[in-house]
């Protein structure tokens, strides 16, 4: 069971960028689905969930500028970032909750596969 992100790379501000992660191994149609990153020092924390049925959840850093969605038939989870900050630059990685028609959770203990990540810079 392998979850693989990419889509990341070096960026300006203020423009649009898609993560994606494929999952491999495993049908993840029925799990939550969670973006997170980490920046040197710092916590992972929290960006984005997806619940199986759609229906997201944010963080108040990115609200109203990332969108998570998933396509359950080609197993993957996106990340769509618009109007890029500097303070985004991050690893992200994505993460699946092995909880079956779950809700989202930000607690990165909840997880219980994560993928390798993908480095995010954004430059101003």
């Amino acid at each position: 069971v392998q979850l693989q992100a990419s889509g990341g790379g070096l960026v300006q501000a203020g423009g649009s960028l898609i993560l994606s992660c494929a999952a491999s191994g495993r049908t993840f149609s029925n799990y939550p689905m969670g973006w997170f990153r980490q920046t040197p020092g710092k916590e992972r924390e929290f960006v984005a969930g997806i619940r199986w049925s759609g229906s997201t959840y944010y963080a108040d850093s990115v609200k109203g500028r990332f969108t998570i969605s998933r396509d359950n038939a080609k197993n993957t989870v996106y990340l769509q970032m618009n109007r890029r900050k500097p303070e985004d630059t991050a690893i992200y990685y994505c993460a699946a909750d092995y909880s079956p028609f779950g809700a989202v959770r930000t607690d990165t203990r909840e997880y219980d596969n994560w993928g390798q990540g993908t480095q995010v810079t954004v430059s101003s």
